[in-house]
C-alpha cells in the first residue's frame, strides 16, 4: 500500500496537467480568424477594431517595425470572441508607412497588415501678395482627393489639377495690409494657409531681385507704434554701461518713441528727475525671420554721447544656455556721435567678437549720416551676411562651414532700433549733455525674403 501511495503521488502532477490541457484544442485544430484582414489608416490619429474568433486562448501584439506608432489593447483573450483595439498615431512624416499586428494562439499566427497614409502637405503655410493683385501657385501633396476654399471675398482659390492651387488676389488700394485664409481639406485633414496682401504703399517699394516683401512699417498711420513693436524697459547700466533709462513709450510727459510726419522718432532727453530717457524697440520680437533682406532708411542724431543702432538678435533665445556672443548678433548699422558720420556694420559670434578683439566689422565715413537719410541694409542667406549703405556693399561675412562657434546664424532673428546714451563705445570720450534732446529718425523698415 505504501508503494501504491508513492506511485500515485508521483503521477498526480501529470494527471493534473493532462486535465488542464484537455480544454485546449490540439495544435492542428486551432481555429483563429480576424476581421478585417488589413488596416488602411488615415494620416491622423485614429482607432481601429479587429474582431477575433478563436477556440482557445489568444493574444495580439504590434510588430517590431511599428511599435513606435501603433498601440494594441486586447479584449476577451480567454473568450471565443474578442477584439483588438489598434491605435494608429498621427503620421507626421513625409511618407506612407507600413507595419502589422500579429494575432497568436498556440503556434498559429495571423498577420494583419497596417498601412498608414502620408499626411497632406501644402508648399507654404503663409503667402504674400503684392497690392496690385496677382496669382500665386501652391503645391499640394495628398494621398486622397482634396479640396480648397477661400474664406475671404478679395481672393479666390482654384484647384488647377491634382497637385496645384492657383490663388488670385484682387488689388488692395487701402493704406493698410490685409490678411485672409485658405482651407485645404482631404478627408479628416485640414490645413489653413494665411494670405497676406500688402497695402498700396508697396507699389513704391524697390524690392531686391529674387525677393518678396514680407513685412514693413512705413510709419504713416497714427502717432504711436503698432502691435508689431515691443518697447524695452531697463534702467541705466543694463548693458555696455550705458547711461540711459529705456521706458515703454513715455517718461516725464514726453514720448521716447512717436510717429511724426511719416517717420518714427526715437527721442533721447534728460528728464526733470535728472535721468536720461530713450527708446529701444523690437519688431516681431517673438517671431522674427530666418534669412532675408533687411533695410531701414535712417537719419542719425548729432551729439557727443549718442549711440544709435539698427541691429538684430535671436528670437526667444535662452541666454543661460546659449549666451552672448555664442548666440550671435547682427549689427546692420551703428554710429557714435563723437565720431560723427562714421557708420559701421559688424557681426559677433563665439569666435569673432569685440571682447577678444576679433569682431568682423567695417566702417565708412559717409559725410551726411547726421544731416540726411541713408538706407542701411543686410542680406542674410545660409551662405553669407552682406551689409550695404545706400546700396553699396560695406562688408561680407561668409559662412566658413566650421560650426556654430563661427556661424550661429541658423535660427530666426528680430530687428532692433535704439538710441543709447554713453556707454563703453558711445561714451568712450565722454558725453555732452548740452546736446540733449536728440532724435533718431526712421523713415521706414522693410523685410524681404526670397520668393
Amino acid at each position: 500500500m505504501k508503494h501504491l501511495n508513492l506511485i500515485l503521488l508521483f503521477l498526480l502532477p501529470f494527471i493534473a496537467c493532462s486535465n488542464d490541457k484537455a480544454n485546449d484544442p490540439p495544435t492542428g485544430d486551432v481555429m483563429l480568424t480576424c476581421l478585417p484582414e488589413k488596416v488602411e489608416a488615415n494620416a491622423t490619429k485614429e482607432e481601429y477594431t479587429l474582431n477575433i474568433t478563436c477556440n482557445g486562448e489568444w493574444t495580439a501584439y504590434a510588430s517590431d517595425d511599428c511599435t513606435s506608432w501603433v498601440a494594441i489593447k486586447v479584449n476577451g483573450a480567454l473568450n471565443k470572441q474578442g477584439t483588438v483595439i489598434v491605435t494608429v498615431h498621427a503620421n507626421n512624416g513625409q511618407e506612407l508607412r507600413n507595419g502589422s499586428v500579429v494575432i497568436k494562439s498556440g503556434t498559429k499566427r495571423i498577420t494583419i497588415p497596417i498601412t498608414q497614409e502620408a499626411p497632406m502637405s501644402v508648399s507654404k503655410s503663409e503667402i504674400y501678395a503684392h497690392s496690385t493683385g496677382e496669382t500665386l501657385i501652391l503645391s499640394i501633396v495628398a494621398t486622397q482627393d482634396w479640396n480648397v476654399k477661400s474664406n475671404d471675398s478679395w481672393m479666390k482659390a482654384e484647384k488647377t489639377d491634382s497637385k496645384t492651387v492657383a490663388v488670385t488676389t484682387e488689388p488692395n488700394d487701402n493704406k493698410t495690409s490685409r490678411k485672409g485664409t485658405l482651407e485645404v481639406t482631404s478627408g479628416t485633414e485640414k490645413i489653413t494657409v494665411s494670405v497676406i496682401q500688402e497695402s498700396a504703399e508697396d507699389r513704391d517699394i524697390n524690392t531686391p531681385e529674387g525677393y518678396r516683401l514680407v513685412w514693413h512699417d512705413e510709419f504713416n498711420e497714427g502717432t504711436t507704434l503698432g502691435s508689431d513693436w515691443t518697447h524695452e524697459v531697463q534702467g541705466p547700466g543694463w548693458v555696455n554701461n550705458e547711461l540711459q533709462t529705456y521706458v515703454n513709450g513715455s517718461a516725464d510727459n514726453k514720448r521716447v518713441t512717436e510717429l511724426v510726419d511719416g517717420k518714427l522718432n526715437i527721442n533721447c532727453f534728460k528728464g526733470s528727475d535728472g535721468k536720461i530717457y530713450s527708446g529701444r524697440v523690437y519688431a516681431k520680437v517673438s517671431k522674427g525671420w530666418l534669412y532675408g533682406y533687411f533695410e531701414a532708411r535712417i537719419q542719425l542724431p548729432k551729439g557727443k554721447g549718442t549711440w544709435p543702432a539698427f541691429w538684430m538678435m535671436p528670437v526667444n533665445n535662452n541666454f543661460s544656455t546659449n549666451p552672448w556672443p555664442g548666440c550671435g548678433e547682427i549689427d546692420i548699422m551703428e554710429e557714435v556721435g563723437v565720431d560723427a558720420n562714421i557708420v559701421s556694420s559688424s557681426i559677433h559670434t563665439q569666435v569673432y567678437n569685440h571682447t577678444i578683439g576679433t569682431q568682423k566689422t567695417a566702417s565708412r565715413n559717409i559725410g551726411t549720416a547726421e544731416s540726411e537719410f541713408h538706407v542701411y541694409a543686410c542680406e542674410w542667406t545660409p551662405e553669407y551676411l552682406k551689409f550695404f549703405v545706400d546700396g553699396t556693399e560695406l562688408m561680407t561675412f561668409a559662412n566658413e562651414g566650421t560650426g556654430k562657434s563661427v556661424w550661429p546664424f541658423t535660427y530666426a532673428f528680430y530687428p532692433i532700433l535704439n538710441l543709447a546714451w554713453g556707454g563703453d563705445w558711445g561714451g568712450y570720450k565722454g558725453v555732452d549733455e548740452t546736446a540733449l534732446p536728440v532724435t533718431m529718425k526712421i523713415d521706414y523698415i522693410r523685410v524681404f525674403q526670397k520668393q
